[in-house]
């Protein structure tokens, strides 16, 4: 009963900026850590950045210094801010929640469905 909704995604061009979302909905007691992973064609799934939910962050070695990572818990939305856009980028986008759902009060993880970055040109 918990989604999670990925947004913002689409086309841009080396250096470019994009943001995405993801929000998450349904019946839960607690989101936890929340973040973003990608994965290219024929490449696996790769950490992009993570956020507590005390503000702790962790971002993958090829974002640095170019992606935040930010959340708002009172819309239980995470986002990331994609600037100097790099082909490399390119690849979908997901979002991951860690989320309480029941009383036994240990997280489990959720997924989103995806969203496409490309960055070309």
């Amino acid at each position: 009963q918990v989604q999670l909704a990925e947004s913002g995604g689409g086309s841009e061009q080396p250096g470019g900026s994009l943001r995405l979302s993801c929000a998450a909905s349904g019946r839960y007691i607690r989101i936890n850590a929340m973040g973003w992973y990608r994965q290219a064609p024929g490449k696996e799934r790769e950490l992009v950045a993570r956020s507590t939910s005390s503000g702790a962050t962790n971002y993958g070695d090829s974002v640095k210094g170019r992606f935040t990572i930010s959340r708002d818990n009172a819309k239980n939305t995470v986002y990331l801010q994609m600037n100097s856009l790099k082909p490399e980028d390119t690849a979908v986008y997901f979002c991951n929640a860690d989320i309480v759902v029941d009383r036994t009060f240990r997280s489990r993880p959720y997924w989103g469905q995806g969203t496409q970055v490309t960055v070309s040109s």
